[in-house]
């Protein structure tokens, strides 16, 4: 009888053991269930300090960095990309944009380092030009012509800042509105310009601009690239590549002269990749008036919108960066009046052709030229160009 109930007993506990583990099970289950996935993306933004201006505001930096390992800083004068850090093809991070260690050196007078270009990116001949019967009048800041969007174009503004972070993606966001009649410019344009940093290494900036009054509207921005990461080193050993049959040739003042000049057998033909140097020395007269490259390409395939435009490679790192956009033409500027007189890190200076850019942008001087496609923003439109600048290596 003793050992029946032991039996009894026995039985008894092992049930409720089995009971006991597959309800634990069950609960573990449905919590596992419930609980959501956390979002393993190493994509974020954080913000710091980067000084106050001569005038009393204060500028925020932005550090952008995404699961692939590119890491963005931007500050909020004037929008500049101060620094892009990519790794090369064994995996080395180096910084590949031109630019400077404090604000103080950014409020001197310098190329456009990074910056935001606005209103109107690139040259108006005589700083001049007309909406119907009213002409408008340009402070004239690169010779008799406008430059840039004047004496104190974006580059210069403190713009509003916010920040947006996804699963994939971080975004700053940056507002800034100039004042009807601001260097000339008529219309209270309200501009956002948001800069995204995706995880498959693309960056895009995305501009998009409102306007009360008739008003022209050309923005793009300025980085400089070096993809060697050795701003010591010239960019003629990169190998561009840009989708364009034409370019605009230029007057002594860099004014496109209204034709639209085949690049066929020249050297402003890039339509397969060559290094930057391989014409550059040429005797042809529109690199002398340039001092090499410093034109607007026309680009391929304006009907089909976005699509990718240019590429630029640096053989000896393996960085190669690709451009896309909706825009009709791109500047491609080889850094020709970088003179030695700028400082760059490890007390070095920014010589001659040490950076390019690739300009995304209308062409110059179209407000003063008909057949160049339309820059004038109306009340009521909404003024949208997305850029996007993809680093991989290879």
């Amino acid at each position: 009888m003793k050992n029946s109930t032991n039996i009894y007993y026995t039985c008894a506990l092992l049930l409720s053991l089995v009971v006991f583990v597959n309800c634990k099970d069950k609960k573990d289950k449905e919590m596992k269930e419930e609980t959501p996935k956390k979002n393993i993306s190493k994509v974020g933004i954080t913000e710091s300090n980067y000084g106050t201006t001569q005038d009393g505001k204060k500028v925020t930096q932005f550090f952008l960095k995404n699961e692939g390992g590119i890491e963005v800083d931007i500050i909020t004068y004037g929008g500049r990309i101060t620094s892009l850090r990519t790794p090369d093809k064994d995996g080395n991070m180096e910084n590949v944009v031109l630019g400077f260690d404090d604000l103080a050196q950014y409020e001197k007078d310098n190329p456009f380092f990074g910056a935001l270009i606005g209103r109107y990116g690139n040259r108006i001949a005589k700083g001049k030009f007309s909406i119907g019967e009213e002409e408008y009048t340009l402070a004239q800041n690169n010779g008799e012509n406008s430059l840039h969007g004047g004496i104190k174009g974006f580059d210069k503004q403190v713009w509003e800042a916010k920040t947006e972070v996804g699963e994939n993606s971080a975004s700053l966001i940056l507002t800034y509105l100039s004042k009807d009649m601001e260097e000339g410019f008529p219309g209270n344009l309200s501009t956002t310009v948001t800069y995204t940093l995706n995880d498959d290494n693309s960056l895009d900036v995305l501009y998009e601009a409102t306007t009360d009054k008739a008003t022209v509207v050309n923005l793009t921005q300025h980085a400089y690239f070096n993809l060697s990461g050795d701003f010591s080193n010239t960019i003629l050993d990169h190998v561009v590549e840009i989708d364009a049959d034409t370019y605009l040739p230029v007057d002594s003042g860099l004014i496109p002269t209204g034709e639209l000049r085949p690049v066929e057998g020249t050297p402003f033909d890039f339509r397969e990749p060559k290094t930057v140097g391989e014409d550059i020395s040429e005797e042809n007269e529109q690199l002398k008036l340039g001092g090499g490259y410093d034109h607007c390409w026309v680009l391929n395939d304006q009907q089909a919108g976005f699509r990718k435009v240019a590429s630029a490679y640096h053989p000896a790192t393996g960085r190669f960066l690709e451009v896309s956009t909706d825009e009709p033409g791109i500047q491609f500027y080889t850094g020709n009046f970088l003179d030695g007189t700028l400082p760059a890190p490890n007390n070095s200076t920014y010589a001659k052709r040490s950076g390019f850019c690739l300009e995304t942008q209308h062409y110059p001087d179209s407000p003063n030229q008909e057949e160049f496609p339309s820059v004038v923003l109306n009340p009521g439109e909404t003024y949208t160009t997305k850029t996007t600048f993809t680093l991989k290596t290879k």
